[in-house]
Protein backbone atom coordinates (compact mmCIF):
# COMPACT_ATOMS: atom_id res chain seq x y z
CA UNK A 1 0.00 0.00 0.00
CA UNK A 2 1.04 3.82 -0.42
CA UNK A 3 2.49 4.31 3.14
CA UNK A 4 5.89 5.09 4.45
CA UNK A 5 7.62 5.23 8.22
CA UNK A 6 8.97 8.54 9.45
CA UNK A 7 11.62 7.72 11.88
CA UNK A 8 12.80 11.01 12.28
CA UNK A 9 9.70 12.24 13.76
CA UNK A 10 8.79 12.65 17.42
CA UNK A 11 5.85 12.53 19.61
CA UNK A 12 4.43 14.51 22.89
CA UNK A 13 1.11 15.19 24.18
CA UNK A 14 -0.46 17.95 25.99
CA UNK A 15 -2.77 16.89 28.38
CA UNK A 16 -4.82 18.35 31.48
CA UNK A 17 -7.73 20.71 32.59
CA UNK A 18 -6.35 23.73 30.80
CA UNK A 19 -4.47 22.39 27.66
CA UNK A 20 -6.92 23.43 25.04
CA UNK A 21 -6.64 27.14 26.17
CA UNK A 22 -2.91 26.67 26.97
CA UNK A 23 -2.21 25.74 23.57
CA UNK A 24 -4.70 27.74 21.94
CA UNK A 25 -3.26 31.13 23.60
CA UNK A 26 0.20 30.33 22.13
CA UNK A 27 0.30 28.98 18.92
CA UNK A 28 -1.02 29.50 15.72
CA UNK A 29 -3.41 27.01 15.33
CA UNK A 30 -7.18 27.35 15.89
CA UNK A 31 -7.19 24.76 19.01
CA UNK A 32 -10.57 25.67 19.81
CA UNK A 33 -12.05 24.52 16.39
CA UNK A 34 -9.93 21.79 15.69
CA UNK A 35 -12.07 18.51 14.92
CA UNK A 36 -11.31 14.96 16.11
CA UNK A 37 -9.87 13.13 14.00
CA UNK A 38 -7.97 15.91 12.23
CA UNK A 39 -3.80 16.97 12.36
CA UNK A 40 -3.53 20.75 11.08
CA UNK A 41 -0.38 22.41 10.98
CA UNK A 42 0.47 24.98 13.29
CA UNK A 43 3.74 26.96 14.57
CA UNK A 44 5.20 28.59 18.07
CA UNK A 45 6.55 31.85 17.30
CA UNK A 46 9.30 34.45 18.25
CA UNK A 47 7.94 37.70 19.78
CA UNK A 48 9.20 38.70 16.29
CA UNK A 49 6.47 36.76 14.21
CA UNK A 50 8.92 33.93 12.89
CA UNK A 51 8.57 30.01 13.11
CA UNK A 52 10.77 28.95 16.62
CA UNK A 53 8.85 25.34 16.04
CA UNK A 54 6.80 23.87 13.51
CA UNK A 55 4.81 20.80 13.87
CA UNK A 56 1.32 19.12 13.21
CA UNK A 57 -1.22 18.99 16.11
CA UNK A 58 -4.80 16.66 16.31
CA UNK A 59 -6.91 15.30 19.66
CA UNK A 60 -6.44 12.84 21.63
CA UNK A 61 -9.15 11.58 24.02
CA UNK A 62 -7.27 12.98 27.12
CA UNK A 63 -5.77 16.51 25.25
CA UNK A 64 -3.31 16.97 22.52
CA UNK A 65 -0.65 14.84 20.36
CA UNK A 66 2.16 17.04 18.37
CA UNK A 67 4.25 15.65 16.09
CA UNK A 68 7.56 17.24 15.25
CA UNK A 69 10.95 16.72 14.26
CA UNK A 70 13.09 14.45 16.90
CA UNK A 71 15.87 16.89 16.72
CA UNK A 72 13.50 19.58 17.96
CA UNK A 73 11.31 17.72 20.75
CA UNK A 74 13.05 18.14 23.85
CA UNK A 75 13.61 21.92 22.95
CA UNK A 76 9.63 22.13 22.01
CA UNK A 77 8.99 20.84 25.54
CA UNK A 78 11.31 22.88 27.59
CA UNK A 79 9.73 26.09 25.88
CA UNK A 80 6.17 24.92 26.35
CA UNK A 81 6.87 24.15 29.97
CA UNK A 82 8.24 27.48 30.34
CA UNK A 83 5.16 29.02 29.16
CA UNK A 84 3.06 26.64 31.42
CA UNK A 85 3.14 28.52 35.26
CA UNK A 86 0.53 27.63 36.83
CA UNK A 87 -1.75 26.73 33.81
CA UNK A 88 -3.37 22.98 35.10
CA UNK A 89 -1.21 21.36 32.28
CA UNK A 90 1.00 18.42 31.62
CA UNK A 91 3.32 18.18 29.36
CA UNK A 92 4.77 14.64 28.39
CA UNK A 93 7.24 13.08 25.42
CA UNK A 94 5.81 9.84 23.97
CA UNK A 95 7.76 7.03 24.05
CA UNK A 96 6.54 5.71 20.64
CA UNK A 97 8.99 6.33 17.73
CA UNK A 98 8.55 7.58 14.27
CA UNK A 99 5.02 8.22 12.52
CA UNK A 100 3.29 6.33 9.69
CA UNK A 101 1.89 7.96 7.01
CA UNK A 102 -0.63 6.10 4.20
CA UNK A 103 -2.26 7.90 1.43
CA UNK A 104 -4.37 7.12 -1.55
CA UNK A 105 -7.15 5.89 0.88
CA UNK A 106 -5.61 3.33 2.89
CA UNK A 107 -6.36 3.20 6.77
CA UNK A 108 -4.03 3.62 9.41
CA UNK A 109 -4.90 2.32 13.58
CA UNK A 110 -5.69 5.69 14.91
CA UNK A 111 -5.01 7.30 12.15
CA UNK A 112 -5.99 11.22 11.55
CA UNK A 113 -6.33 12.77 8.29
CA UNK A 114 -4.00 15.51 7.10
CA UNK A 115 -5.54 18.67 6.84
CA UNK A 116 -3.09 20.55 4.87
CA UNK A 117 -2.58 17.39 2.15
CA UNK A 118 -6.43 17.20 2.28
CA UNK A 119 -5.63 21.03 1.01
CA UNK A 120 -3.92 19.86 -1.71
CA UNK A 121 -6.36 16.79 -2.65
CA UNK A 122 -4.14 14.19 -1.26
CA UNK A 123 -6.15 11.99 1.44
CA UNK A 124 -3.33 11.28 3.65
CA UNK A 125 -3.32 10.05 7.41
CA UNK A 126 -1.05 9.96 9.88
CA UNK A 127 -0.67 7.52 12.73
CA UNK A 128 1.74 7.38 15.73
CA UNK A 129 4.11 4.67 15.43
CA UNK A 130 5.64 2.03 12.95
CA UNK A 131 2.64 0.05 11.05
CA UNK A 132 4.28 0.18 7.60
CA UNK A 133 7.67 -0.47 6.03
CA UNK A 134 7.48 2.05 3.16
CA UNK A 135 10.18 4.56 2.14
CA UNK A 136 9.97 8.58 3.34
CA UNK A 137 11.55 9.31 -0.34
CA UNK A 138 8.08 8.38 -1.28
CA UNK A 139 6.13 10.70 1.28
CA UNK A 140 8.24 13.44 0.76
CA UNK A 141 7.78 13.41 -3.02
CA UNK A 142 4.22 13.37 -2.30
CA UNK A 143 5.10 16.56 0.34
CA UNK A 144 7.28 17.91 -2.37
CA UNK A 145 4.52 17.65 -5.07
CA UNK A 146 1.66 19.33 -3.01
CA UNK A 147 3.85 22.25 -2.21
CA UNK A 148 4.16 21.57 1.88
CA UNK A 149 7.30 22.99 3.16
CA UNK A 150 8.91 21.77 6.43
CA UNK A 151 11.56 23.05 8.40
CA UNK A 152 15.52 21.11 8.54
CA UNK A 153 14.30 20.64 4.36
CA UNK A 154 12.73 23.56 3.28
CA UNK A 155 13.20 26.36 5.75
CA UNK A 156 15.56 27.36 8.95
CA UNK A 157 13.94 27.92 12.25
CA UNK A 158 14.10 31.57 13.24
CA UNK A 159 14.31 32.33 9.43
CA UNK A 160 10.64 32.19 8.12
CA UNK A 161 7.76 33.68 8.79
CA UNK A 162 4.48 31.70 8.79
CA UNK A 163 3.40 33.23 5.30
CA UNK A 164 6.88 31.88 3.88
CA UNK A 165 5.39 28.90 4.21
CA UNK A 166 1.75 29.25 3.45
CA UNK A 167 0.52 29.04 7.23
CA UNK A 168 -2.02 30.99 6.08
CA UNK A 169 -3.48 28.86 3.50
CA UNK A 170 -3.01 25.21 4.66
CA UNK A 171 -5.61 26.21 7.94
CA UNK A 172 -2.26 26.16 10.72
CA UNK A 173 -2.64 29.68 11.02
CA UNK A 174 -5.44 31.58 12.14
CA UNK A 175 -6.45 34.88 12.14
CA UNK A 176 -9.69 35.11 14.20
CA UNK A 177 -8.73 34.00 17.52
CA UNK A 178 -7.33 36.11 20.42
CA UNK A 179 -3.71 37.28 20.75
CA UNK A 180 -0.80 34.34 20.73
CA UNK A 181 2.83 34.84 20.73
CA UNK A 182 4.45 36.91 17.48
CA UNK A 183 0.45 37.01 16.66
CA UNK A 184 0.77 41.00 16.01
CA UNK A 185 3.47 40.61 13.66
CA UNK A 186 1.78 38.11 11.31
CA UNK A 187 -1.80 40.25 11.74
CA UNK A 188 -0.29 43.05 10.21
CA UNK A 189 1.28 41.25 7.40
CA UNK A 190 -2.00 39.41 6.56
CA UNK A 191 -3.67 42.93 6.84
CA UNK A 192 -1.25 44.85 5.01
CA UNK A 193 -0.61 42.34 2.21
CA UNK A 194 3.41 42.47 3.19
CA UNK A 195 3.70 39.07 2.66
CA UNK A 196 5.99 38.96 -0.61
CA UNK A 197 8.60 35.42 0.21
CA UNK A 198 6.37 31.90 -0.56
CA UNK A 199 6.84 28.74 -0.91
CA UNK A 200 6.96 27.59 -4.88
CA UNK A 201 6.95 24.34 -6.61
CA UNK A 202 10.33 23.96 -8.63
CA UNK A 203 10.46 22.16 -11.90
CA UNK A 204 13.34 21.35 -14.35
CA UNK A 205 14.09 18.83 -17.00
CA UNK A 206 16.83 16.71 -15.58
CA UNK A 207 17.26 16.61 -11.18
CA UNK A 208 17.94 19.31 -9.12
CA UNK A 209 21.02 20.30 -8.07
CA UNK A 210 21.37 20.26 -3.86
CA UNK A 211 19.37 22.11 -1.38
CA UNK A 212 20.85 25.24 -0.75
CA UNK A 213 20.80 26.60 -4.22
CA UNK A 214 20.37 29.85 -5.14
CA UNK A 215 17.79 30.12 -7.30
CA UNK A 216 18.35 33.11 -9.79
CA UNK A 217 16.53 35.71 -12.18
CA UNK A 218 19.26 36.52 -14.52
CA UNK A 219 21.67 37.39 -12.16
CA UNK A 220 19.31 38.33 -9.37
CA UNK A 221 18.83 35.88 -6.91
CA UNK A 222 15.10 35.27 -5.95
CA UNK A 223 14.96 32.14 -3.43
CA UNK A 224 17.08 28.89 -2.68
CA UNK A 225 16.08 25.87 -3.27
CA UNK A 226 14.97 23.44 -0.35
CA UNK A 227 14.27 19.54 -0.36
CA UNK A 228 14.26 17.76 -3.64
CA UNK A 229 12.87 14.94 -5.86
CA UNK A 230 14.47 13.96 -8.55
CA UNK A 231 13.23 16.87 -10.91
CA UNK A 232 10.70 18.31 -8.89
CA UNK A 233 11.65 20.51 -5.52
CA UNK A 234 10.30 23.39 -3.32
CA UNK A 235 11.89 26.42 -2.72
CA UNK A 236 10.87 30.18 -0.92
CA UNK A 237 11.06 32.75 -3.13
CA UNK A 238 10.48 36.50 -3.44
CA UNK A 239 7.39 36.33 -5.76
CA UNK A 240 7.68 39.96 -6.25
CA UNK A 241 10.38 39.11 -8.45
CA UNK A 242 9.88 36.06 -9.57
CA UNK A 243 6.52 38.08 -11.31
CA UNK A 244 9.13 40.37 -12.91
CA UNK A 245 11.27 38.30 -14.06
CA UNK A 246 7.90 36.31 -15.77
CA UNK A 247 7.10 39.76 -17.01
CA UNK A 248 10.16 40.17 -18.90
CA UNK A 249 10.74 36.64 -20.08
CA UNK A 250 14.10 36.75 -17.24
CA UNK A 251 15.50 32.63 -17.28
CA UNK A 252 14.83 31.12 -13.87
CA UNK A 253 17.67 29.51 -13.23
CA UNK A 254 19.53 26.94 -10.18
CA UNK A 255 23.29 26.12 -10.89
CA UNK A 256 22.53 27.08 -14.33
CA UNK A 257 19.39 24.91 -15.14
CA UNK A 258 16.31 25.98 -16.21
CA UNK A 259 13.71 25.76 -13.73
CA UNK A 260 9.83 26.71 -13.98
CA UNK A 261 8.46 27.98 -10.93
CA UNK A 262 4.49 27.56 -9.80
CA UNK A 263 2.78 28.37 -6.62
CA UNK A 264 0.58 25.50 -5.48
CA UNK A 265 -2.52 25.43 -6.55
CA UNK A 266 -4.53 24.80 -3.46
CA UNK A 267 -3.39 28.55 -2.00
CA UNK A 268 -5.15 30.32 -4.26
CA UNK A 269 -1.93 33.05 -5.17
CA UNK A 270 -0.43 34.36 -8.00
CA UNK A 271 2.81 35.68 -9.00
CA UNK A 272 2.28 39.60 -8.40
CA UNK A 273 2.66 41.62 -12.03
CA UNK A 274 2.58 45.11 -10.11
CA UNK A 275 2.95 46.20 -6.40
CA UNK A 276 0.67 43.73 -4.74
CA UNK A 277 0.57 40.39 -4.58
CA UNK A 278 -2.79 38.43 -5.50
CA UNK A 279 -5.49 37.36 -2.71
CA UNK A 280 -8.13 35.12 -3.51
Amino acid sequence: MPSAFLPDRALLTVTGADAQDFLHNLVTTDILGLPGGEARHGALLTPQGKILFDFLIWRIDDGFAIEIDTSERDALVRRLTMYKLRAAVEIAMMTDVGVTVAWGGEILAGGVADAAFAKAGIDLVRAIGKQAEGDPSAYHALRIGAGLAVSGHDFALQDAFPHDILLDKDGGLSFRKGCYVGQEVVSRMQHRSTARRRVVIVAAQQDLPERGTEILAGAKPVGVLGSTAGTQGLAIVRIDRVGEALDQSIPLTAAGLPVTLNLPDWAGLSFPTGAGETQP
